[in-house]
């Protein structure tokens, strides 16, 4: 299948593509269709990967977005990840032109735990 354009764009976590996927399972088990090795292989790696669920990790995302030095794609990979040591949380980081205190990086952490 060729996409020909893209008609609007938006973030999700991990665990809300795994809904989506899910959803789209049932839809095609009950109208009896065939599922790709692709999509079996989707819900599988969301399966696997995502580690809480969706509610949590959007209410994670809205409160990571309110610290300091938090850009939209940081707070969405760490919900996707949640980091549970302050070495996962500095390799997300890796990239920025910033460090974080140790105390910013247990904040995070916090907040991972809170949500999980």
């Amino acid at each position: 299948m060729k996409v020909k354009s893209i008609i609007s764009e938006e973030r999700v976590t991990l665990p809300e593509v795994r809904g989506v996927l899910q959803g789209v399972e049932s839809q095609r088990i009950a109208a009896e269709k065939e599922m790709s090795y692709e999509f079996r292989r989707s819900i599988e790696h969301a399966n696997q990967l995502a580690k809480t669920s969706p509610e949590k990790a959007h209410a994670l995302v809205a409160d990571l977005l309110k610290m300091e030095k938090m850009k939209p794609e940081i707070a969405y990979r760490i919900a996707n990840i949640m980091p549970k040591t302050r070495d996962e949380v500095r390799a997300i980081f890796a990239k920025e032109r910033y460090t974080l205190s140790p105390e910013e990086l247990d904040k995070i952490i916090e907040h991972v735990m809170a949500h999980f």
